[in-house]
């Protein structure tokens, strides 16, 4: 017997994807990051679109190709066109994509073979998702750790409570239509573009649950020359900037003392002690039991040093 055909308006089941890179002076790691892109399982076209950001764009890296299990492969190399960072590449890219889905991939990570083709099938499973994510491989220091959500939705009462960390941008994959004309692209405006893809993520959630695939599908390192490794002048204005632009997390007490947390830690980690403690105190004050305001506190009284609870941290595929 035939195998029927599909109906005419069924969606392709192999859409092409167009996988944005931000990158920027690391040569060798956005190559790695290049390279397990183009090698997906995935039978659909993937384009990969390396945008240089305050550097200059290696165009040798450009090329076109066929991958052995059919679908095209290319890479496209382009200048970031907008607001110099994180946030103005990656729309740099977005708005340059030619695919049905557009995904990220950080420069300095790599993807597992099978991510595109597991994600594809999550969004075909359910047409009403716009987004979805996946687990991921933390390695740090030689340790490799796994973090993977036991559940395959993301509400926005989560991710107002917590950054749900197992979906990490590096995972990221739209329905391209939806991020432009719904979502909206990646807010150029917070500075130093720090929290970008949790805020990008706030917005996909206020429409409709963020699907995950519960299995890891991309490798993360965590290095010293890592994106916003200890700019923590930059971290407290961009926390304020995310709680302004979403008034819900002020809703959520728990939620609101992690970020607070966050900002005290970093507070006592550039030397502000004063600062430091007010914001902590405020921390406490929403939920007592906020470990960052404690470790706040701990640093900012001298008892122990910012960088040894990094260190702690991150061996635990952890961070603040």
């Amino acid at each position: 017997m035939a195998t029927p055909a599909p109906p005419p308006d069924a969606p392709p089941a192999a859409p092409p994807v167009s996988v944005v890179i931000a990158t920027r002076d690391r040569p060798q790691l956005l190559r790695r990051a290049v390279a397990s892109v183009l090698d997906q399982r995935y039978p659909g076209d993937v384009e990969v679109l390396a945008v240089f950001d305050q550097s200059t764009p290696e165009h040798d890296l450009a090329r076109e190709a066929t991958a052995p299990g059919g679908g095209a492969r290319r890479v496209r190399v382009l200048a970031n066109a907008r607001v110099p960072g994180l946030a103005g590449a990656r729309n740099t890219g977005i708005t340059a994509a030619a695919g049905e889905l557009v995904a990220f991939c950080d420069d300095d990570d790599l993807w597992l073979p099978g991510k595109l083709e597991a994600q594809v099938a999550l969004l075909a499973r359910d047409p009403g998702l716009e987004a979805v994510t996946a687990g991921v491989l933390v390695e740090a220091k030689g340790k490799v750790s796994v973090r993977v959500l036991d559940r395959d939705r993301i509400t926005h009462d989560e991710l107002l409570l917590s950054r749900v960390s197992e979906a990490h941008p590096s995972t990221y994959l739209f329905r391209r239509a939806a991020l432009v004309d719904g979502i909206g692209l990646v807010d150029e405006e917070l500075p130093g573009s720090y929290a970008e893809d949790y805020d990008l993520l706030l917005r996909a959630a206020r429409r409709h649950d963020v699907g995950a695939v519960t299995l890891p599908l991309a490798k993360v390192f965590w290095h010293r020359s890592s994106f916003f490794a200890e700019r923590w002048r930059t971290i407290v204005d961009a926390l304020d900037h995310l709680v302004a632009a979403h008034p819900e997390l002020a809703t959520v007490p728990a939620g609101l003392a992690r970020i607070e947390g966050q900002q005290a830690f970093a507070l006592a980690s550039m030397g502000d002690r004063r600062a430091a403690v007010a914001t902590a105190r405020r921390a406490l004050a929403h939920d007592r039991t906020q470990p960052r305001a404690w470790l706040a506190l701990l640093v900012a009284s001298g008892l122990v040093r910012s960088e040894w609870v990094l260190r702690v941290l991150q061996a635990g595929g952890r961070g603040i």
